[in-house]
Order: C-alpha cells, then structure tokens, then sequence
C-alpha cells in the first residue's frame, strides 16, 4: 500500500521525541533507516537503531550537527554508500528556545535558532537530494502550527517555521521534474519532553507556583477543538509516512497540519 518497502529514509534528530517516532513508523510500513542526530543524542540514536533493526529493517546511524553542511553532507554520503541508495528525506531536527518579546530575544538565540531550524534544514536537503536517483522521492520538512500562525513570545522560532515553508515551495518548484515532491508537516502540541517539561508548565500557568502537567493539559485542551491537550508522536509520524508513500504520489508543495484543531479554532 504504502510502496516503501526496501526503500530508504532519512531522518534528522533521530535520537528521540518525533524523530524517533518517524523512524520506527517507516521500519514499520518496510523502509530501511538512516538516522542522524547531534553528538549529545549519541546514546538515544543507539536506542533509535535498536528499535528498527527490531522491526527487521536495516539501520545506519550518523552524528553530524545539522549547521554544518561539511559535517552533515559527510554523514550522509557514508550513510548512502552503505545502504546504496535514498529515497525519502525527513527534515525534523529543530529547537524551540524559552521565548520573550521579539525585541527581548538576544542576538545569540535568534542566530541559533535560524542556523539550526532553517539552515539546517537546508544543509539537509542540499546533503540529501543529489542521492535521490531517476526514480524520484519524496522531502518533507518538519514545520509547526507556527508556521502557519504567529503567537507572542516566540519570535524566532516562528520565523524559522514560516521560512522553511517558503524553502519547501520554492524546493517543490525546483525538484518537479525530478519526480521529487516536497511538503511541510506542521504540528501542534506533541506528548514529548519538548512540551511535558516543568518550564512549559509554568509558562502555561503562570498563576501557579508550581503547575503540574494537568494544569497545562488544561489550557492546551482549551485551545484546540478536539478535546485533547496534545497529539502523540506517532500522529505526527504517520502523516510523515503519508507524505513520502505512494497514497501522496501526487501531492507536492502542501502543507499538512496535525493539531487537533489548533489552528482553527485560533484563526
């Protein structure tokens, strides 16, 4: 059905939270895995690789820093000389800094943020899509409900995530008649440690000395329309999947927002 059996994904920040999920989702439906994260998640991509070899697929992981395209591009040749070919790029590795008002955000954090969710998304593609052989495959980079929307306080993490779907448009245009198709995916709350943290909490209630995850399930529940705080991973995961299997063959250049509503209710 999905027709990425025996075919090959590449996945960033593959050591934990979504990019895990999207690893073992494509072991699950056949895919083979390259998998690549920063020196700090050197241990969770050994876990990641255990859990797809697991699943019968072969895995080849890759510390590389995703703001070097020298690093990344190395990683990924070794990668695809190993496994013989790529097919499916998953742009996800990103970072969302405590925010401020645009104007509080200091110089260092705005730079890192643009390096790492937006040129590093780049050096991702720009690393992987000369692999990509005459049969064609699919991109899809991993955007957020904020990049479609603005919210206060989160300045630069929004501007990376509206810019890379610009960059996904425009790559859409360039890699059609390469029979390569390009989307974004875009979030909104996910059950991983990025959002069940205590600052997250306390940044959601700031009424409470010390809010637990409740609390803040509370208000997110309140922003979406589905009765539920946040998705799981694997939602996240399986319209990744989606994206890059035959049953979107002919959708390229779209944007797929899972967020239990979060979006509508808000615009």
């Amino acid at each position: 059905m999905f027709g990425l059996r025996d075919k090959v994904a590449l996945v960033t920040g593959a050591g934990r939270g979504t990019g895990r999920a999207h690893c073992e989702r494509f072991a699950d439906v056949g895919a083979d895995l390259i998998m690549l994260d920063h020196s700090d998640a050197a241990d969770d991509l050994i876990v990641t690789a255990r859990l797809v070899r697991d699943r019968g697929r072969r895995a080849v992981t890759g510390v590389a820093d995703v703001t070097s395209l020298v690093e990344l591009g190395a990683a990924v040749d070794a990668a695809v000389a190993e496994l013989g070919r790529l097919d499916v790029i998953v742009a996800n590795a990103g970072v969302h800094c405590p925010g401020g008002r645009a104007w509080e955000i200091s110089p260092q954090q705005w730079q890192r943020t643009l390096d790492i969710n937006l040129t590093g998304v780049w050096h991702t593609v720009n690393a992987g899509v000369r692999h990509i052989g005459a049969h064609g495959g699919s991109v899809t980079i991993i955007s957020s409900t904020n990049g479609l929307r603005g919210t206060a306080g989160t300045a630069d993490y929004t501007s990376s995530k509206h810019a890379v779907v610009g960059l996904a448009r425009t790559l859409a245009n360039e890699l059609g008649p390469r029979n390569i198709r390009v989307n974004t995916v875009h979030p909104g709350a996910v059950a991983t440690p990025m959002v069940r943290n205590s600052a997250t909490y306390k940044r959601l209630r700031p009424d409470l000395d010390n809010p637990t995850e409740a609390d803040a399930a509370e208000v997110l529940t309140a922003r979406n329309l589905l009765p539920v705080p946040w998705v799981e991973p694997i939602d996240v995961a399986d319209a990744v999947v989606f994206l890059a299997s035959n049953c979107a063959r002919y959708i390229t250049g779209t944007q797929l927002v899972v967020d239990a509503g979060l979006t509508q209710k808000t615009t």
